[in-house]
């Protein structure tokens, strides 16, 4: 479903070059879980943004669905994470002037469905992540873990194969996050739905397929 081929990652200013990330060769199968784990600043989010094409490396190769990243235009790589992949992140990043149904069927809008079907399809994500019963609340009416699993119904509700997480459990207590890793677990195993995550938590990580270290921007396991 994935593959990277000696992707290396610079940083240039004036000054200053840093490496982010060295020669990382990775492939992840179809249905895979995989987590990414490293301490702060090892490159885990730059390699993450990198598979889901916010950023582009400096040098090497990105497969994705049998698709060729670098023979894509902008326009045709906006519409291809469209298309394909659903984001999580660790700060929720929805839109509080937005009720919690609009938040989900933000996706939806960049595609050529009806107002109709947009509400069916937010509707259902909403209900697969338990909050059928919130749909009109805003994001400030509710909690950390109700955020995320917000968070998460927008980021599946396109039904895309690869769900990428940047620390999805990392603002929550422990119980919180382990309901959140319990829907994406579901939505692994059920759906079938590739998913990648970086996480600082061993508990977390354990619980995936695979555990992918980073060091320094190097792939150490």
């Amino acid at each position: 479903m994935i593959s990277l081929q000696n992707i290396e990652k610079v940083y240039r200013t004036n000054t200053v070059e840093t490496l982010a990330l060295n020669s990382i060769s990775l492939d992840i199968a179809k249905g895979e879980f995989l987590s990414i784990m490293g301490p702060s600043g090892c490159g885990k989010s730059t390699l993450l943004n990198i598979i889901g094409l916010l950023d582009l490396p400096s040098k090497g190769a990105i497969k994705i669905a049998d698709q060729k990243i670098d023979r894509l235009s902008d326009k045709q790589l906006a519409h291809f994470r469209n298309q394909k992949l659903g984001f999580i992140f660790q700060s929720y990043h929805l839109i509080n002037d937005l009720q919690v149904l609009d938040n989900v069927e933000l996706p939806l809008l960049y595609r050529s469905v009806s107002a109709k079907e947009r509400k069916r399809l937010a509707t259902e994500a909403l209900e697969k992540v338990g909050l059928a019963n919130r749909v009109k609340h805003f994001p400030n009416q509710l909690s950390g873990g109700q955020k995320q699993r917000v968070a998460i119904a927008r980021a599946i509700v396109g039904r895309p194969e690869i769900i990428l997480a940047d620390e999805p459990t990392g603002n929550l207590d422990s119980a919180m996050g382990n309901e959140i890793m319990d829907i994406l677990m579901q939505l692994n195993q059920k759906d079938g739905t590739t998913i990648v995550m970086v996480t600082h938590d061993e508990n977390m990580a354990h619980k995936t397929h695979r555990l992918v270290r980073l060091f320094d921007g190097s792939q150490v396991q």
